[in-house]
């Protein structure tokens, strides 16, 4: 090892007479490649910089090389160092070890190490990353125009924020668990961390250095976790919804085309899973796709209730540490860069503990989920049978449906989509207990709700567009088994009111039902048989007429 890394280890041990110290040191640095050793310590000043808390020095560092450990980190203060090159970050708690090569810092590594939760990380919702870049980058031009920032440190926060936009790859450094506690400080301190890391491997710095660009004097310049976190949240939901808006829109689609292809099949329509009249089938499926276009609009409509931002609010709405000007600079700045017509609220304190916004649109996808179950429900029965049940359409057959029972065919894709729905609608009310347990002047739920609604719209895009692809498209009608449905109906004395009027109606439907005879030739009792034939049309009974006085 270069003999400044040696200094370095001695200086270290001095420190208090604590010449224990050094034994453990020198594995940290058996383990450092020399390369970077010599780059990382190469002065006195950056041995200086190494600063170990007092609690630490205090600790016995003197655990066997041997030991091992499940985090890629090592707390100077608890453990020996992990094998492989690594850098030391502190912080007020003490120093840890971080990946060389990890764009993200000590707050991150913390972050991992705590909350080990889903298992899902930030990195598997790349609309949030890029949400954060854009906020990022938006108050970093703020911070730039109103004179807090110098041009170089402006220009390489802003080029790190539009490589996190350009190259999905570096989103395997957002490494924190969506869940988590702290209102969301973890997952706004991971993008802090990779965006001021890639700014100083922008200037040729070490990374974890920070003396050119600091994650939270720089990066979150003017910010807080409190409207950096829910400005980023409200723009990927922004982003992520447009996937929904397009599946929603190509079902649609597909389910009016179905509309058109089955507008001749006539069959029973039923309520209460009774016979009820007569209709098409076409008429069926353009009611499915009509419901779910009201659903759209009002999607469409209220998603610019996500477009307040309260950037420049700070902790509690208050402002503090931030600039006068620097709200309506960073709005502006993210309005430009992201070509959305955002806003600042009218009042910040309001906004920095409401979530009404996430509330609403979770409550949009909640509608949908319903609209869609119901629909599934549909398929599921119309489909039923093939010798047993309605069996008056037939659903396209992807897999085999049974492991015991041959030839059995199941609805699986209706089936995979009522699942899909029921989690949203669980989701819903996740969202809505954490919206409601806000206190005083922040929400610290808001990582649940964002992780819910961001899943909600991931999920919600797969199932609309598996229930298109795999299932609607390939739908056909049974036009044999509908027919003989009609036929063999009592619900079409209905159509017989105008002409002998409820009363009887009721008689001819009791004596078919009892005797089997046909309709018709019970209530030609009542009236002349060619009138009874004319209003007993099925064609006629699907849509209004003309109704003659009795």
């Amino acid at each position: 090892h270069p003999p400044r890394a040696y200094a370095m280890t001695f200086h270290l041990g001095r420190s208090r007479g604590l010449l224990r110290n050094v034994i453990p040191a020198l594995r940290v640095l058996a383990r450092w490649d020399a390369p970077n050793a010599t780059t990382t310590l190469a002065s006195s000043a950056a041995a200086k910089r190494v600063e170990i808390s007092s609690a630490a020095r205090e600790r016995d560092l003197t655990t066997s090389a041997s030991s091992s450990t499940s985090s890629p980190h090592a707390d100077m203060s608890t453990s020996t160092a992990p094998r492989g090159p690594h850098r030391l970050e502190s912080d007020i708690i003490g120093s840890m070890l971080i990946p060389r090569d990890a764009l993200y810092g000590i707050a991150t590594a913390r972050a991992m190490e705590n909350y080990d939760i889903t298992g899902v990380k930030l990195s598997a919702y790349p609309d949030f990353i890029r949400a954060f870049a854009f906020v990022k980058k938006a108050c970093a031009r703020a911070n730039f125009e109103i004179g807090l920032l110098p041009r170089n440190v402006h220009d390489a926060i802003a080029s790190s924020c539009d490589e996190l936009l350009k190259d999905d790859a570096l989103h395997e450094h957002f490494t924190v668990d969506v869940i988590q506690g702290g209102a969301g400080t973890s997952t706004n301190m991971n993008a802090n961390e990779v965006i001021a890391n890639l700014a100083q491997r922008r200037m040729g710095l070490p990374l974890g250095d920070y003396s050119a660009v600091c994650p939270n004097d720089h990066v979150n310049l003017c910010q807080s976790t409190n409207d950096a976190y829910p400005s980023a949240a409200k723009l990927a939901v922004v982003f992520r919804h447009t996937s929904v808006v397009h599946a929603l829109r190509e079902l649609i689609t597909s389910l009016r085309a179905k509309g058109d292809q089955f507008g001749g099949v006539i069959k029973m329509g039923r309520t209460q899973l009774q016979d009820a009249v007569p209709m098409t089938l076409g008429q069926e499926f353009h009611s499915f796709a009509s419901t779910l276009e009201a659903d759209l609009a009002f999607m469409q409509r209220n998603v610019d209730q996500l477009y307040e931002m309260n950037l420049g609010g700070t902790a509690i709405g208050t402002s503090i540490c931030a600039d006068a000007r620097f709200s309506h600079e960073a709005v502006k700045a993210l309005s430009e860069l992201t070509r959305l017509p955002l806003q600042s609220p009218k009042d910040f304190i309001e906004a920095s503990s409401s979530t009404s916004s996430f509330l609403l649109f979770s409550n949009i996808l909640r509608r949908v989920a319903v609209k869609v179950s119901k629909i599934c429900n549909d398929l599921r029965l119309l489909s039923s049978g093939p010798r047993c049940g309605f069996n008056e359409i037939n659903l396209p057959a992807v897999a085999p449906g049974s492991s015991i029972m041959p030839g059995k065919i199941n609805p699986v894709i209706p089936e995979v989509t009522n699942q899909v729905c029921f989690q949203i609608m669980g989701a819903d009310q996740t969202i809505a207990t954490a919206s409601e347990a806000a206190q005083l002047q922040l929400n610290v739920f808001e990582p649940v709700i964002v992780y819910n609604l961001l899943n909600n719209l991931k999920i919600m895009t797969n199932a609309l567009n598996t229930l298109r692809t795999k299932c609607v498209d390939g739908i056909t009608a049974n036009e044999d088994a509908c027919k003989k449905s009609v036929d063999n109906s009592i619900g079409i004395v209905t159509a017989l009111l105008p002409l002998i009027g409820y009363k009887k109606a009721s008689a001819v439907a009791k004596e078919a039902l009892e005797t089997g005879a046909p309709v018709a030739t019970i209530a030609a009792k009542y009236a002349p048989a060619e009138k009874v034939k004319e209003y007993l049309k099925v064609e006629a009974m699907t849509c209004a007429g003309t109704i003659e006085a009795r």
